[in-house]
């Protein structure tokens, strides 16, 4: 376990926002999970993983955990299916990458995913008409106050639209360890409708889809559209596409027949957030170092030096504007602190 007091945050943030934690605890291994519980106390607790999911207005007055808890193993396996358990602290690309490589499909498109796989059940991240939840099968935690370790299963973590229970009832409360998932081993059933994976496939040449031709379409699309972090400071889309009754939808439609959206059930449509950030104009704005990515109108960026307040009130302004203009509400993605 590594300890650090007064330990800037800047490096830890895929933003850039230069914020200090109080204290910084790096976790690497079993043993400093179980010393864990006795340092924390009555302290506040973040706990980070890559950093990509964050947007920091000030300092952190506690503690920081910086989850490293690595591994990666097959604990079970039958002829068409297999779990695979990985650690918390793995880099997500890299878990997804090392699944493709073994013949394991159900994770492709969610290639280039910036962040942790602990974070993936956290936010049930998804991409491209997949989520987590579609091949989630457990993750094992640690309450933090107890240090009890217990297992969640897929309807324990209540999942929904970048949600679970650790972004409500539970959140602050456990330390996810490990997170295991049932992939496919043969006669895996592929998405390639969603977005512009077919297009992309068929640019390439591949004629028929494959969890590497698939993985590798993703990649070129985010590619193309998202900033590499290391480059230009960003958290991914900021905003949620927001699920609205279709009658909503039809009121858009009257004066926006060309509004981008897709079928949600139960009588209501998820509208793309990224054409009504585009269509009311933000596309490519910037004010000071805040601004609005020019080739996707659902990224914030910071140019260099913008504040995390100079970032959030931007997203504040799209949001009034949004909602004067579609009468839709958009919601942060992101997590601000």
């Amino acid at each position: 376990m590594e300890i650090t007091h007064n330990v800037s945050l800047k490096a830890l943030n895929t933003f850039g926002i230069d914020v200090n934690a109080d204290t910084l605890v790096v976790l690497s291994s079993t043993d400093d999970v179980l010393k864990l519980v006795s340092l924390i106390g009555s302290q506040t607790i973040l706990i980070l993983g890559g950093g990509s999911n964050l947007l920091f207005t000030k300092d952190f007055p506690g503690i920081v955990i910086l989850n490293k808890l690595n591994g990666f193993e097959i604990s079970e396996e039958s002829e068409s299916h297999c779990l695979v358990r990985c650690g918390a602290g793995e880099n997500w690309h890299s878990f997804v990458i090392n699944c493709i490589a073994s013949g394991l499909g159900g994770l492709e498109n969610l290639s280039l995913i910036p962040g942790k796989v602990g974070a993936s059940p956290m936010q049930n991240i998804g991409a491209y008409g997949v989520e987590t939840k579609d091949s989630f099968f457990s993750l094992e935690a640690m309450h933090l106050k107890t240090g009890e370790i217990r297992s969640f299963n897929n309807e324990e973590c209540k999942f929904g639209y970048r949600e679970s229970v650790f972004k409500n009832e539970l959140k602050g409360q456990y330390l996810i360890l490990s997170v295991t998932f049932r992939l496919t081993k043969q006669n895996h059933v592929f998405n390639i409708e969603y977005g512009a994976i077919s297009q992309e496939l068929a640019k390439q040449g591949f004629t028929e889809p494959s969890l590497q031709a698939i993985s590798k379409a993703v990649i070129v699309i985010r590619s193309s559209k998202l900033p590499n972090p290391d480059l230009l400071g960003n958290a991914g889309s900021f905003f949620k596409n927001p699920v609205v009754d279709i009658s909503v939808l039809n009121q858009i439609q009257v004066k926006y027949p060309d509004v981008v959206y897709f079928p949600s059930g139960f009588g209501k449509v998820k509208l793309a957030a990224g054409w009504l950030i585009e269509e009311a104009g933000w596309k490519g704005f910037r004010k000071g170092d805040a601004g609005v990515h020019l080739k996707q109108a659902l990224v914030l960026v910071n140019y260099g030096h913008a504040t995390g307040s100079e970032i959030w009130e931007l997203s504040a302004d799209i949001i009034a504007d949004i909602e004067r203009k579609f009468s839709v509400r958009l919601e942060r993605e992101v997590n601000v602190l």
